[in-house]
């Protein structure tokens, strides 16, 4: 199994080295603990203080006030069309740090694709676009780690031909059957007969909307890059609001509260040692 290595850098002063290095820690928990069983990716992340830190080899996250892309909170890809990711600085920005590196993971290039049975019912055999945050990426579905927010995903399960109750779909449980999409979210994938891509959508509304993106482009742009330019309405549903802004901050706050607790008590400890050996 391919050994990953993923990088977590902030180009803004307004996020602290301290919180970059207690989201990273996060991230690595989420793609050990969590990902890799089911996925079968291994990775390290890492924080680092300045781009130029970064080793080569190694797929950067970038942390920015401004990415310089209307209404994106993160985006894939450099310009030779290497894994990368810009991130937005905003509330819960640890989201799309997640989200980000998922999708970064599971498909470094943006054109992983597997087959199945279209949600469309005037469709046959469909080629999915394998994007594991995609469905349930919005922040209601979001859990945490360490008093960091990170994405919910889905599982390989997720593209099954038949409904099995004993079956996870998502890592959370979110997700409760195969291709079903949660509001915030969506499902993108190519029908062979029309050569055109589609998409199943819940931004609005109370139900699921299918959509014709038409045929994409053949330019050097991933699949994922250009679908993303053409899912805007997505990106909101990354950001926490209300209650849920509320309960990702008291989250934090307890996890904060306790680890402050723990460092006091080593402090002291390593004060008694000391005077132990005077």
């Amino acid at each position: 199994m391919v050994l990953r290595h993923v990088a977590l850098v902030s180009e803004t002063r307004s996020l602290s080295f301290s919180e970059l290095t207690r989201v990273s820690a996060a991230l690595q928990k989420q793609a050990i603990r969590d990902l890799a069983p089911v996925w079968e990716k291994q990775s390290t992340v890492h924080a680092f203080a300045r781009l130029e830190d970064v080793p080569v080899g190694t797929w950067p996250i970038i942390v920015e006030e401004n990415i310089g892309v209307a209404d994106a909170e993160g985006i894939h890809e450099d310009e030779d069309g290497q894994p990368f990711a810009l991130v937005t600085l905003s509330d819960g920005w640890s989201l799309t740090a997640s989200h980000e590196l998922i999708e970064m993971l599971v498909d470094p290039f943006g054109r992983r694709l597997t087959e199945g049975q279209s949600p469309k019912p005037d469709q046959g055999r469909v080629q999915f676009l394998v994007e594991a945050c995609d469905p349930s990426e919005a922040a209601e579905f979001a859990y945490v780690i360490d008093g960091v927010t990170v994405s919910d995903f889905y599982t390989p399960k997720y593209f099954s031909t038949v409904f099995n109750p004993a079956d996870r779909y998502s890592h959370t449980g979110a997700i409760k059957k195969p291709r079903q999409v949660l509001p915030g979210g969506y499902l993108s994938w190519h029908d062979p007969v029309t050569d055109h891509w589609f998409q199943e959508t819940f931004f609005d509304g109370a139900h699921p909307r299918f959509r014709d993106l038409g045929r994409l482009t053949g330019s050097g742009k991933s699949f994922r890059r250009q679908i993303y330019e053409m899912t805007h309405e997505a990106f909101a549903a990354r950001r926490p609001k209300g209650q849920h802004l509320e309960g990702l901050f008291n989250a934090y706050k307890g996890s904060a509260d306790a680890t402050a607790s723990r460092a006091k008590r080593w402090r002291e400890q390593i004060v008694s040692l000391k005077k132990s050996r005077n």
